[in-house]
């Protein structure tokens, strides 16, 4: 059942609709069927948000699960007819660049930075605090909807795994309406860079912030293999590159870990 969007002033003066839930199975399938049935009620940077979501999907089809109240999960729709369509590889790794930045910012004065992590995951100090799913809506090829799941109140024994982090785990009470606002107007800064063919401004910003660049890293790719070596760099739509020797492998979609 929606609830007024009150809680999140600071969002709703970005966002043209904040649709707030007091719990949902998922917030992208929320979304995509909204978009689906009234897309002109769900304009450009349109959102659903939730502090208990109980049937998240994350990346490879992957379930993500919190208990009620530790995490924020806000799925966003993104209007992506201005952005060129050879661009549009850029937009999940725009939305994690945004998402390390909002976060980096709620965690100013508290000795800990965020980066992203190749392709969308926000990690803090080598935690994963946030994990992004993209996806086009069927029948809409023009509109994506992308989805977050922040870690916010989740105390160290409710983190699913030792990898994982929150912003209650590293001692902060975040603003979850600024952390959002931060969020949304990032977000939109990158796309608005991607539609008037600003790439080259999109690619170095986000290589900047991307902690995958210059580590040693195994990806475990859709086909079963795996590539290791060293991350190089970013190509011109956004996919990673990773060098072995004299072999470069560019990668567009996998599952990375970083080689300690």
């Amino acid at each position: 059942m929606p609830i007024p969007a009150a809680g999140y002033p600071l969002a709703a003066g970005v966002s043209p609709r904040v649709q707030v839930v007091e719990t949902t199975d998922s917030t992208n399938a929320d979304v995509v069927a909204a978009v689906m049935a009234d897309p002109t009620g769900w304009p450009h940077l349109s959102l659903v948000v939730t502090d208990d979501q109980r049937a998240g999907r994350g990346r490879l089809d992957r379930t993500w699960t919190a208990p009620a109240g530790t995490a924020l999960a806000v799925s966003v729709v993104v209007d992506a007819v201005r952005v060129p369509i050879e661009m549009r590889g850029w937009i999940p790794l725009a939305a994690g660049a945004a998402m390390a930045r909002a976060v980096d910012t709620r965690l100013a004065g508290h000795g800990a930075s965020a980066q992203l992590k190749w392709p969308n995951d926000v990690l803090v100090d080598g935690g994963k605090i946030c994990g992004i799913l993209a996806e086009v809506v069927p029948g809409a090829p023009d509109t994506v909807v992308v989805g977050a799941g922040i870690n916010t109140r989740m105390t160290r024994a409710d983190l699913p795994v030792s990898t994982a982090t929150s912003f209650a785990a590293i001692g902060v009470d975040v603003d979850e309406d600024r952390l959002l606002a931060d969020y949304l107007r990032g977000l939109d800064g990158f796309l608005d860079a991607l539609s008037r063919g600003d790439v080259a401004r999109v690619h170095r910003d986000i290589e900047k912030l991307c902690a995958t660049v210059g580590r040693d890293v195994s990806v475990s790719l859709p086909d079963g293999t795996t590539v290791q070596g060293r991350a190089e760099r970013l190509d011109a739509e956004g996919r990673l590159v990773v060098g072995s020797g004299t072999v470069e492998t560019v990668v567009a979609a996998g599952d990375v870990v970083h080689v300690r």
